[in-house]
């Protein structure tokens, strides 16, 4: 396989910053350094882990927890109806929102890739009057075109893959990167996404039927050529189940369909399991990246890179897209952190994907995409500070050993 080192390609770039999109396209070949949970206010009410290793088997492929059984029970879900399209029920009085209510039981075969390809976009528009005059912000960057990552995927962008999951509209997808979990170092098990693909907010509740699927399309087929491809071929790694997903608590009451008071918070981790084998994820795709919590200032990064799969319009979800640019700053609100923006014309489907830089020769997961305008010409994403490394930590020691 061959890579190119990220330092010197990021060295480069910030050299010459106009040709930072040419030269970060090579550096971020993330399978080069790919090798070396959450509670209280950030989500993290959750039941104890226990229980987990025995489990009901209600026929059809489904598979549920014996706690999450005991949960879905409580909320008066009949486990055995769930499997016969029970799940499809969005009752408001059912649809589960609060932290500690996560269900996502397993119904093996569910995710075929017809579904997959009919799942729509999952995305977050602000408006041009929302993201301006709020002081803080710098001006709105140039549309940087969106070029199309090199195929094998598992090559050059191994941690990259696409977030599928059910909401009342629909099936809907959305991107997500696997992470390393550092209590559990080589076996991670754990995808970082954003908290919009996985709860809908202050206005709904957890969606469901939540899997990833890593490098979606490995070799870059069109979506015509996807329509005759075996599962193999669209999900070479299989799909992962999320057995646990944590998103920042402000997220859950303040998240909206513009993105709202949430969207600086806008993230989320899962906990994933394959619907069969053994081994860890990292483990079956041979990368994961670490995460940098220390919300560096966007005025002194000389380059990022966000990386997704979008799916509306001009794009059709089938491949893997990547932007690079120099970040700046993003403000909805005084009273809200800022975010970073970056100019960017992937669309709804990239949301999720995670925002990469360079940090001492390691490519690190810095942001994901959150939200964007209506004519697609950039993308925001949280700056992940000590609310989001306190998600991920207890995500990780609570759930990273199963």
């Amino acid at each position: 396989m061959r890579s190119i080192h990220p330092s010197r390609a990021l060295r480069r770039a910030s050299r010459r910053p106009a040709v930072a999109a040419a030269s970060l396209a090579a550096a971020l070949a993330l399978t080069a350094t790919a090798c070396g949970g959450s509670g209280g206010d950030d989500g993290a009410d959750r039941p104890p882990a226990s229980g987990a290793a025995s489990s009901t088997a209600t026929g059809g492929g489904v598979h549920i927890p014996a706690d999450l059984a005991e949960r879905l029970k409580k909320h008066g879900i009949d486990v055995g109806r769930w499997r016969d399209g029970g799940w499809k029920n969005w009752d408001r009085h059912k649809w589960l929102s609060s932290a500690k209510d996560f269900v996502n039981p397993v119904i093996e075969g569910l995710w075929k890739p017809e579904r997959m390809k009919s799942a729509e976009e999952a995305d977050k528009t602000v408006t041009e009057a929302a993201a301006a005059g709020q002081g803080v912000s710098d001006p709105a960057p140039r549309p940087v075109r969106a070029q199309a990552e090199k195929t094998p995927y598992h090559e050059h962008a191994a941690p990259v893959g696409k977030v599928f999951f059910d909401s009342p509209q629909g099936p809907m997808v959305c991107s997500g990167t696997v992470v390393k979990d550092v209590n559990h170092p080589g076996k991670s098990n754990l995808v970082w996404t954003a908290g919009h693909c996985v709860h809908a907010g202050g206005d709904g509740g957890w969606y469901r039927n939540i899997a990833f699927v890593p490098d979606y399309n490995d070799l870059g087929k069109s979506s015509s050529e996807l329509s005759d491809a075996d599962r193999t071929e669209v999900a070479p790694y299989g799909a992962w189940w999320a057995d646990w997903a944590s998103t920042s608590d402000q997220w859950i009451r303040g998240g909206s369909e513009s993105g709202g008071a949430g969207a600086p918070y806008d993230y989320a981790v899962l906990h994933v399991k394959p619907e069969s084998g053994a081994k860890s994820l990292e483990e079956t795709v041979g990368a994961a990246l670490d995460v940098d919590f220390s919300a560096p200032s966007a005025t002194g990064i000389s380059a990022m890179g966000a990386w997704g799969y979008p799916a509306a319009p001009p794009y059709d979800g089938a491949d893997m897209f990547h932007c690079l640019d120099r970040p700046g700053r993003l403000s909805l609100s005084p009273s809200l952190p800022t975010m970073y923006r970056i100019g960017c014309t992937m669309t709804g489907g990239a949301s999720g994907g995670g925002w990469f830089r360079e940090v001492h020769g390691k490519t690190v997961l810095v942001s994901n995409t959150s939200i964007g305008p209506t004519d697609n010409t950039w993308l925001a994403g949280p700056q992940l500070g000590k609310t989001a490394q306190t998600l991920y930590q207890n995500m990780s020691r609570t759930y990273g050993g199963r």
